[in-house]
């Protein structure tokens, strides 16, 4: 089985199927695309049908790089019986958590379950999605063996942790080290191989349990460092100190220092998220987490924070939350794209909402929102966004909002209270203004 596959991906005839062609899966489609044939599977038909057409759902995919592959190498499908056909195939389902933080895999199990349905000797079943250590060996390999073939002999079984960061244009796949793990050291092997014909460094690790503890270990450590200085910069708001101006400082230090930068909540599909799953398995092993859960707690929090200093800066002006008109300004999770999973925007409407404030929003790059609250549409523009609004509350820093003047915040607002969270202004003379981490 293994020669056959290490000869197929050396001659570029294997045939790759991704399953989830969203942020992760239809990226790396097109990364393998340029040497392989690629079915990208999808349930969503609607989504199947955009890609048949030539429109891409995803902002790091444009449509002209879609179609230089579209009906060539790639072929987008929602028929699993296009799956039977493939040497490989790619599992890039989400993970979400439940409400109460508990890991959810019914993505996972869902897509298991559909490989299993196809899956015959000789084929290689790779995991990408984020989870936990002990995923692959005790989830994914059960339900595939269910078939009655035994993994590792009769069909290969691997992790590679994504590391899609969208938006970042400097590292597309192909530029950043794939990590791969095996349920076997031939699998290793064979992961390897595949990956390497597409990317320019390839790290194997022992088996899958490190691969899937390598992923953890990524988010976990940007969680946890953010979250020291949001809690730093709650304690510097209080010394009138700006903890902007510190970590710059700090930040010149050669050696030893990295700089990492409060905010008001994280959000995307992995750091909001991969703590709890670590939790969760560490939990299973009779270890209580505290450092890695307290991290959890002071990012989320950050979200109330924005609010609280919402109502402290109305108050300034004589106000209340209730019936102030709010305008959030940043739906998506990070700065300059369109993807607005995990946003703590979400949480900061769903809390105005509820203490009765009169909501609108604005983001460039992200047309509506849902919450709990209701589905909040986004305004057409800056200046009709903030006229007339009482409080301004900046939740990202997009490059078309470090460009808002004060002058035109007076101009626009009915009373310009600005609660910033990424350091967009310098808290000029003639609007009320409070920022995370500033004095």
């Amino acid at each position: 089985m293994y020669h056959i596959l290490m000869t197929k991906i050396t001659d570029q005839s294997a045939k790759i199927g991704i399953i989830g062609q969203g942020y992760v899966g239809l990226p790396l489609a097109m990364t393998f695309a340029k040497k392989f044939a690629v079915f990208g599977f999808d349930i969503s038909s609607g989504t199947v049908e955009s890609l048949k057409a030539g429109k891409s759902h995803i902002q790091d995919v444009t449509d002209e790089h879609l179609s230089q592959y579209l009906g060539k190498t790639y072929f987008p499908t929602a028929d699993t019986e296009d799956l039977r056909q493939c040497d490989i195939l790619i599992i890039c389902v989400p993970t979400p958590l439940s409400e109460d933080k508990i890991p959810d895999l019914i993505y996972i199990k869902s897509a298991c379950t559909t490989v299993k349905a196809v899956l015959h000797k000789g084929q290689f079943v790779i995991l990408e999605s984020t989870t936990y250590p002990g995923t692959t060996d005790e989830v994914v390999v059960p339900i595939l063996e269910e078939t009655g073939l035994i993994a590792g002999t009769d069909f290969g079984v691997a992790y590679s942790p994504e590391r899609v960061d969208p938006g970042n244009k400097q590292y597309p796949i192909d530029k950043v080290p794939t990590v791969v793990g095996g349920i076997n050291p031939e699998c290793t092997e064979v992961a390897a191989a595949l990956y390497g014909s597409v990317v320019e460094k390839i790290v194997p690790v022992r088996d899958a349990r490190t691969a899937e503890s390598v992923k953890m270990v990524e988010n976990i450590y940007r969680n946890v460092n953010i979250a020291l200085v949001n809690e730093l910069s709650l304690i510097f708001e209080r010394m009138g100190i700006d903890t902007w101006e510190v970590i710059d400082a700090a930040a010149t230090k050669p050696y030893g220092f990295m700089p990492f930068y409060p905010g008001p909540g994280i959000g995307g599909h992995c750091i909001p998220l991969d703590p709890y799953y670590m939790s969760y398995k560490a939990k299973k092993y009779g270890f209580i987490p505290r450092f890695i859960e307290t991290s959890g707690e002071i990012n989320e929090f950050m979200k109330m924070h924005m609010v609280n200093l919402a109502e402290k800066g109305l108050q300034k002006v004589g106000k209340c939350l209730y019936g102030a008109k709010i305008v959030v300004m940043g739906l998506a999770y990070k700065k300059n794209i369109n993807d607005p999973r995990e946003s703590p925007s979400i949480t900061v409407i769903e809390e105005l909402v509820n203490l009765g404030a009169e909501v609108r929003v604005y983001d460039p790059f992200v047309p509506s929102i849902r919450t709990k609250a209701g589905e909040f549409a986004s305004f057409g523009s800056v200046e009709e966004a903030l006229s007339g609004a009482e409080c301004a509350v900046f939740m990202i820093d997009h490059d078309v909002f470090r460009g808002i003047s004060v002058e035109s915040v007076k101009g626009l607002m009915a009373s310009p209270v600005v609660v910033d969270g990424k350091n967009l202004f310098a808290g000029e003379e003639g609007i009320v203004y409070l920022g995370i981490g500033k004095s």
